[in-house]
């Protein structure tokens, strides 16, 4: 199932389908996310914004909500 990474509960495990280039930030995607990585949501701050994140490199980042939206995801069944 398609979706994006602000939509993913905590726990929840997704592979990277597409990112928009124009709108994340280079350092994000020094850090791991870019197509075809597996990620794993960790935390959601009580107001739903930052996101924290694993990426499958190592790389744990909190990004921001609006950000998390540009990231097309694919959702690991369980």
């Amino acid at each position: 199932m398609k979706t994006t990474v602000d939509l993913l509960p905590i726990g929840a495990k997704a592979t990277i389908l597409n990112v928009d280039l124009d709108k994340i930030p280079l350092k994000l995607l020094e850090m791991g996310c870019l197509p075809d990585n597996d990620l794993e949501i960790i935390q959601i701050a009580p107001l739903g914004d930052p996101i924290y994140l694993n990426v499958n490199n190592g790389s744990h980042l909190a990004i921001r909500k609006e950000t998390a939206r540009e990231i097309e995801v694919e959702i690991h069944e369980k």
